[in-house]
């Protein structure tokens, strides 16, 4: 794709998205509780810009776990699971959990859907390059809602394709929270 005009990048991953909300919108997503081979790039690398543009260091979260979901204001199972992803992010965050939303679309875009859905854990932009870069944490197909779970220690600890359900999602967090 090197090369390859943005649109042309972002309607590939589109039309991936459509097809696995569609097929794994149902929350029948794969868990995923070994990690996948490394990208070489541990997420709290990760500097992305925030709605209002300010670079936001996913190592400020260090220490927590970190649940990373990747999403789009066009993707229905991702607008589906979020308000979970929010009440889990509030029930848990004296408990060092700590949600991150990764998203392509414009900030404007970002910002008119949180109005329509309140989301309580930051909202981040980035670029194709840093959406493909999921695939070393699991998202092989390039899908949206895709979701990575890390330990304190920002190892990978568990993925979801598609729709992760808040009670199956809950389980998990706890799983990690008590060690």
């Amino acid at each position: 794709m090197r090369g390859a005009p943005l649109w042309l990048g972002l309607g590939i991953i589109a039309l991936v998205a459509a097809l696995a909300g569609y097929h794994l919108g149902t929350g029948t997503g794969v868990s995923q509780l070994e990690p996948p081979p490394s990208t070489g790039r541990p997420i709290h690398e990760l500097v992305l810009a925030d709605i209002t543009g300010k670079p936001q260091r996913l190592d400020q979260w260090r220490g927590r776990i970190l649940v990373v979901n990747y999403w789009a204001t066009w993707c229905p199972p991702c607008r589906d699971e979020m308000p979970g992803f929010s009440r889990l992010q509030d029930r848990y965050r004296d408990k060092m959990v700590q949600f991150v939303g990764i998203s392509i679309d414009d900030p404007d875009k970002i910002a008119e859907f949180q109005k329509e859905t309140p989301v309580t854990y930051p909202l981040l932009i980035a670029d194709l390059p840093t959406m493909q870069s999921s695939a070393g944490y699991g998202n092989r197909a390039q899908a949206l809602p895709f979701t990575a779970v890390f330990d304190g220690e920002g190892r990978l600890a568990a993925t979801r394709l598609g729709r992760w359900d808040e009670a199956d999602l809950e389980r998990e967090v706890r799983r990690l929270i008590s060690g």
